[in-house]
């Protein structure tokens, strides 16, 4: 049987509790981070528009933190383990007609947040494929347009005269 020691010096975690958002919501979040670098990471919250986004990130700067006080290469710094559980859920009731009443169940999340310190260094992350190789292919595009409308007018010319 073998035994894997785990240096727990090159990691720092953060806990938020008790947030008020189901963590079926945040879970759509935290997924596009895990395994990230935190640089880009924090990149890709701060271009979500979800309330979500906003806590995450917040988790996510508690433990960047910690790691600066731990004294942590902050270039090399990766989301290794991140997680929404579920907190307690508030109960409420909201009448109806006829006498009758309906639960509410106003749930809260627990996020977890760990960040390991890897091999590589990330630097700062580049613009997405999307963004970077679109301003690339519209030049071509236009170049081949203004190219067709020069041809039709020659075209024209040659007719007329």
């Amino acid at each position: 049987m073998t035994t894997q020691t785990v240096d727990h010096s090159k990691e720092t975690k953060s806990v938020v509790r008790y947030l008020r958002i189901s963590p079926r919501k945040v879970r759509l979040v935290v997924n596009t981070v895990r395994y990230k670098p935190v640089s880009q990471a924090f990149l890709v919250l701060s271009s979500l528009k979800k309330k979500a986004a906003r806590m995450v990130e917040k988790g996510l700067k508690s433990a960047y933190s910690n790691a600066k006080v731990k004294g942590l290469d902050q270039s090399k710094l990766w989301v290794s383990e991140i997680k929404a559980d579920g907190g307690p859920t508030f109960k409420r009731f909201m009448s109806r007609s006829m006498g009758r009443a309906d639960q509410i169940l106003k749930r809260t999340t627990h996020l977890t947040i760990v960040l390991k310190e890897g091999e590589k260094i990330f630097g700062e992350p580049s613009l997405p494929p999307s963004e970077g190789g679109k301003a690339k292919q519209e030049k071509p595009k236009q170049e081949k347009q203004a190219k067709a409308k020069k041809e039709k007018k020659e075209k024209a010319a040659e007719k007329a005269g």
